[in-house]
């Protein structure tokens, strides 16, 4: 194995030529050629600027200089075969030539120095690059004849030997910024560098399910169109009528498969090339007859071969062909055993499989989510429990009972004004069937009478007869609530009225508005299952499926394996964690997932010498409040914090309905010095969001709410919460990752690296005129990576792409610059609640945006690399333990289990990590998909940083389920949606303060004032 030495690379530093590439990447780097094994350094090039000079110039780069900058050496010629004389990586291997020993000595990357050792490979082993790594591995690598990945398999007793032993990175790309010639549209995230290394080797079992295509035949695909266009669950309908009416007779007996969109799908070919349809759907709902007749053109498009699909997949390409994939998943959703189901998006419900009551007129039906995808495997079939709220089948004045009285009976009296309004909004959209007719007529509730029914009347050959007059004559019945409005329904020509008793509601509607807190508890509650229960019910749903006993599917030539999916995962060590101070008792190992603060301080505990209660719960006397006030303030002198002992303000009890009053009284009689004001309220939701709201939009003060429950009888757990809160709230910082103080970490503590998280809040579905709400935080300590400044913005109602990013971007850009005294040189970027389906348009606008940021500022030819990650918590893999012993108390995987293979993309860069402990339920692993990177990172240091990161949550200690970022802006953007809670006004629009409206029915959020800017307000 021989590396032939070349000039190095310059990438735009030493001036000259060359344009201004707008995602160029403007450091100064050496390369590699990755498209063998073989290290080979790359050959001179300037991009943008003039020269390249000799590998030996390179702080950054592989051979002569040592691979982080920390060791030099020679210029590359000089190097052989592999010969790394002086020592290489961010510690160094101890001297030696690898091509004999292999020898890693106290060399890992979050490593303390190195206390343990070493890891030997093999002798004769060349570190040149393990299975995976297109040219070495950080924190693994080499052909190790013990391990197919180039690192030995450990067992639990090697735990802690192995902790500060990983390897650093031997030889990474260090060039994907796109040449001159690349394109914004052209943006593609980047092909999977490798697998990772690091980390106890173990099995777990994931929820995906081989799918295989056994047959040799041909799939005919034709085009659907339809005249009128109709919503996507309309159009099911209409083909779902379609194939009903002209299966045997213009369909030449086939059962097509509809896709949801625009195409069919045949095993043989319709006995045309294009036709249209005439398709009528029931008139129920709709003010018009004319508007349920569609046309619809079927047209021939083209012919698939399986053989050619088995190829596509063979060779991970199906990734363009997602129409195929929609078309086999439709294929699978058609069995016979799931038409009984009802289809909610991807997931199929049915009261057969579980149901409970939800209060408030409400239940849970249990059902599975079932999604075909393309993976490192082939086609899998990725099914998960789930449940849903639906309305119960019950009468409508029984429901109206549930949502306005609590179930309690009541007189036959009429609604006031505001309960009719809760009734009509509750009800509009409802389908129900009458019971007072034989034909058991379905209606869809369009709203309800201004008047109530005893006031209404109903035309008939003998003139106006009042409708509870009309229901005795002519149905025998009496009405029992006269004095309740009527629904208002269609009969296909015009409104009718309806008395709500004669009124059910049909079973199977799926609710789609915000439930209450007790009702989501309630949800959780109920379809919350250990892992092992949760296996065993998934297991039993694909046998009752059945896949492969139907027709339809062995038509199309599919097998599902109804076996769960057996993957190789690892477990990453924890990071040790550095609390206030030098002596080893500041330095902590967190353990499963936890650790404990014994007699630690804070990494920078806040002095607070201005502070305030004030009682908004009239349960809790004066005494109780200053008892509790007293034990909150000692737990944070136990942290390190400095507390005055006694309030700014002493404050008695207030009444809440005049909050606003007496948090202005306290701003003023403070002097406007309060630096927190802690808030004891009745209950959770109680007047917070309007606090909120004054507290940081109008006065700019610091405040911590507290339940009254928990005043009462604080436990020790909670008063170190709240004091986490209040320490990083007023500016402080609670605990940081040993290896950032320590500058080990490489590429995020070798250069001043940014990073951001970015999250968009959605409006409730019902909440029709709520924007939403995006939030970008960045970090602003670098190396620490522990405070994070957070700014909010609204945007139009759904739109996910940050409409104002590129501004947002450079204020935070500039506030880094302040703090830190120099420009970030590297950013990385968390980008949480992105879809699959938006990936392309999302990393399109967003990265220009960063890009624009970066070029707007003062600095000359300012562009750092950019590493652009999609954090993804709303996904449905799940993993099992395989072995019982490598499983946390609660069943679940370890924390820092990490998977990257099979189940994960067939090319893209991407990994599932479930970074914390499981508690109750089935722990949901973050997926985490880089859709762009500039920094080159290996599978194996982002994957251990990000691990790392989730162990710094200022709020507790524990590591958490998604990385701090992006947990930061899901925490700041639902801030921000309390300052615009309850201010939606009856006619559905927003009211309150002045602002220019940026879209109809939206005002401007209000400015959090600048003095909370600066600290984690929203923590």
């Amino acid at each position: 194995m021989s590396a032939s030495g070349d000039d190095g690379r310059a990438h735009g530093d030493h001036g000259g030529g060359g344009g201004n590439n707008f995602f160029r990447r403007g450091s100064r780097r050496g390369g590699w050629d990755t498209s063998s094994t073989t290290p080979t350094p790359d050959r001179g090039r300037s991009d943008g600027g003039t020269g390249g000079g000799s590998f030996t110039e390179r702080r950054s780069g592989a051979f002569g200089g040592g691979n982080y900058g920390r060791v030099s050496g020679g210029s590359s010629t000089e190097r052989k075969s592999g010969d790394y004389a002086t020592g290489y990586g961010s510690s160094g291997f101890s001297g030696g030539n690898l091509r004999e020993s292999g020898d890693f000595r106290r060399s890992g990357i979050y490593s303390d120095g190195g206390n343990h050792g070493g890891w030997r490979a093999g002798e004769g082993v060349r570190y040149g690059g393990g299975r995976g790594y297109a040219g070495g591995s950080y924190g693994g690598g080499g052909d190790v004849p013990s391990s197919p990945r180039g690192l030995t398999t450990l067992t639990l007793g090697d735990w802690e030997s192995v902790r500060s032993t990983m390897a650093d990175e031997a030889v990474r790309k260090l060039s994907l910024s796109p040449s001159s010639s690349s394109s914004k549209k052209g943006l593609e995230p980047p092909t999977r560098p490798g697998f990772g290394n690091v980390g106890l080797r173990c099995m777990v079992k994931a929820n995906h399910f081989l799918v295989q295509l056994v047959g040799q035949g041909k799939f005919y695909r034709y085009s659907v169109s339809f005249e009128p266009a109709a919503p996507k669950k309309l159009n099911k309908d209409i083909m779902l009528a379609l194939i009903n009416t002209y299966k045997n007779s213009d369909l030449g007996c086939l059962t097509p498969v509809y896709d949801g969109r625009r195409i069919l799908l045949t095993t043989k070919e319709l006995p045309f090339i294009s036709k249209e349809f005439t398709v009528r759907l029931d008139d129920q709902g709709s003010t018009s007859a004319r508007e349920r007749e569609f046309k619809v053109t079927i047209r021939w498009s083209s012919t698939v071969e399986c053989h050619h699909l088995n190829q596509l997949l063979a060779a991970h390409q199906l990734e363009p062909h997602q129409d195929m994939i929609h078309l086999l998943d439709a294929v699978l959703k058609s069995a016979e055993n799931l038409k009984n189901y009802t289809p909610v998006a991807r997931s199929l419900f049915s009261s057969s499989m579980g149901r409970g009551p939800l209060s408030n007129g409400l239940e849970f039906w249990k059902g599975f989510y079932q999604s075909l995808r393309p993976t490192q495997m082939g086609l899998s079939l990725n099914i998960a429990a789930s449940a849903r709220a639906f309305y119960e089948p019950i009468a409508v004045t029984e429901y109206l009972s549930k949502i306005l009285w609590g179930g309690l009976p009541r007189d036959n009296k009429a609604l006031t004004a505001h309960d009719r309004l809760k009734a009509e909004k509750a009800l509009k959209g409802v389908t129900v069937v009458v019971s007072h007719r034989e034909d058991r007529r379905r209606y869809k509730v369009l709203g309800l009478s201004t008047d109530p029914c005893n006031q209404l009347a109903f035309s008939s050959p003998s003139g106006e007869q009042p409708i509870p007059l009309y229901f005795y004559h002519k149905y025998n019945i009496t009405l029992r609530y006269p004095s309740l409005p009527c629904l208002e329904v269609s009969n296909g020509k015009h409104l009718i009225n309806l008395p709500m008793e004669v009124c059910n509601i049909v079973e199977g509607q799926r609710f789609s508005n915000k439930l209450s807190e007790g009702q989501v508890k309630a949800l959780l509650k109920a379809t919350a299952l250990r892992p092992y229960e949760r296996a065993d019910q998934l297991k039993k749903t694909v046998e009752q499926n059945n896949y492969n006993k139907d027709q339809l599917i062995k038509e199309f030539g599919l097998h599902v394996n109804n076996d769960f999916t057996l993957v190789e995962a690892r477990v990453l060590p924890p990071p040790k964690l550095l609390y206030d101070g030098t002596e080893p008792q500041a330095i902590v190992d967190p353990s499963m997932g936890q650790w404990k603060m014994s007699n630690q301080r804070l990494h920078e505990p806040v002095t607070v010498r201005f502070w305030a209660c004030v009682n908004f719960s009239p349960n809790v006397r004066d005494a109780s409040a200053e008892v509790f006030c007293d034990k909150l303030l000692n737990e944070c002198s136990r942290k390190g914090m400095t507390f005055a002992v006694r309030p700014l303000i002493r404050t008695s009890s207030r009444d809440p309905r005049q909050l606003e009053k007496v948090l202005h009284d306290i701003h003023i009689e403070s002097g406007q010095q309060l630096q927190l004001l802690i808030i004891l309220l009745p209950h959770a939701a109680a007047y917070y969001g309007k606090i909120k709201q004054i507290c940081e939009t109008e006065l700019g003060i610091v405040s911590q709410c507290c339940k009254s429950e928990k005043v009462l009888h604080p436990g020790a757990a909670y008063l170190e919460h709240v004091a986490l809160k209040i320490n990083v709230k007023v500016g402080g910082r609670n605990v940081v990752l040993l290896d950032a103080a320590n500058r080990h970490i490489p590429l995020v503590t070798d250069d001043p690296t940014i990073i951001f998280g970015a999250d968009v809040t959605h409006p409730q579905s019902g909440e029709a005129f709520s924007p939403s709400i995006a939030a970008v935080v960045a970090s602003m300590d670098w190396p620490y990576f522990a405070k994070y400044h957070g700014l909010v913005s609204v945007q139009p109602p759904r739109q996910e792409i940050i409409v104002d990013l590129s501004k947002t971007v450079k204020k935070l850009l500039l506030a880094f610059k302040q703090n830190n005294g120099v420009l970030p040189r590297r950013i990385i970027f968390y980008r949480d609640g992105v879809s699959e389906d938006e990936f392309s348009s999302v990393l399109l606008r967003e990265m220009c945006a960063i890009r624009e940021a970066c070029q707007s500022l003062e600095e000359e030819d300012y562009l750092p690399p950019v590493t652009f990650i999609v954090v993804q918590k709303r996904h449905h893999t799940r993993f099992f333990p395989e072995d019982p012993n490598l499983a946390d108390r609660s069943q679940n995987i370890l924390a820092g289990t990490v998977v990257d293979t099979k189940i994960c993309h067939p090319s893209q860069f991407d990994f599932y990590l479930c970074s914390h402990a499981g508690i109750k339920g089935t722990s949901r692993p973050a997926h985490y998909h880089v859709l762009y990177d500039e920094n080159n990172f290996t599978p194996d240091l982002l994957q251990l940083f990000t691990n790392s990161l989730c162990y710094t949550f200022a709020r507790c200690t524990r590591s958490v389920s998604i990385v701090p970022p992006a947990y930061y802006a899901h925490l700041a953007a639902f801030r921000a949606r309390k300052y615009i809670e309850g201010e939606v006004c009856e006619t559905g629009s927003l009211t309150g303060s002045a602002g220019t409206t940026l879209f109809p029915g939206v005002r401007p959020l209000p400015e959090i004032k600048e003095n909370l800017k600066s600290v984690m307000f929203y923590c």
